[in-house]
């Protein structure tokens, strides 16, 4: 099965954070804090799957209030933080909020870029990488973006999905 043909499928969508949302620097402050940078198009990407009807969720390694507040901003309601085992966190989800995918993970796409996303990737219907991956999961990814993580590559696969959906009406500008 193509690509394409797995994104007319999806209906949910699981993003990784350091490395795909950000650019998977750490940045930390004096005071103990740390903060993260999140480009703008990614936002509005996830704001356009919703509007298509297709759910999106976070699963990510660290904890992080700035990952709390830009969920909260995006109304992403399916939000794992801390989690190192992103598969089990994925089965997880799907039992508490989509059973009806648990068994059955074609409706699902997952986007990661490093070693702990390779097993959630290749478990779903349509795996999918950044350009700047980690060399063993761009090779097994399903579909690489053409930009590195935190610089709209979350949004090129957004796209990507909604091209494949016959979709385009949302990537057009409103009247």
């Amino acid at each position: 099965m193509t690509a394409a043909t797995a994104a007319g499928a999806i209906r949910l969508v699981i993003f990784d954070v350091d490395g795909v949302l950000t650019d998977g620097r750490l940045h930390y402050r004096d005071d103990g804090g740390e903060y993260k940078s999140f480009h703008v198009r990614d936002g509005l990407g996830i704001k356009l799957l919703q509007r298509a009807g297709i759910q999106a969720g976070i699963i990510t390694g660290r904890r992080s209030p700035s990952v709390e507040r830009r969920a909260a901003e995006l109304g992403i309601e399916h939000l794992l933080l801390g989690r190192e085992d992103k598969l089990q966190a994925l089965r997880e989800l799907l039992a508490a909020a989509f059973p009806q995918w648990v068994n059955d993970l074609s409706a699902v796409a997952y986007m990661g870029d490093d070693l702990p996303d390779l097993p959630a990737m290749l478990a779903v219907g349509l795996g999918m990488t950044v350009a700047d991956a980690a060399p063993a999961v761009a090779a097994r990814a399903d579909w690489r973006a053409s930009l590195p993580g935190g610089a709209g590559a979350a949004r090129e696969a957004v796209e990507f999905i909604l091209r494949a959906q016959g979709r385009d009406d949302l990537l057009e500008p409103g009247p």
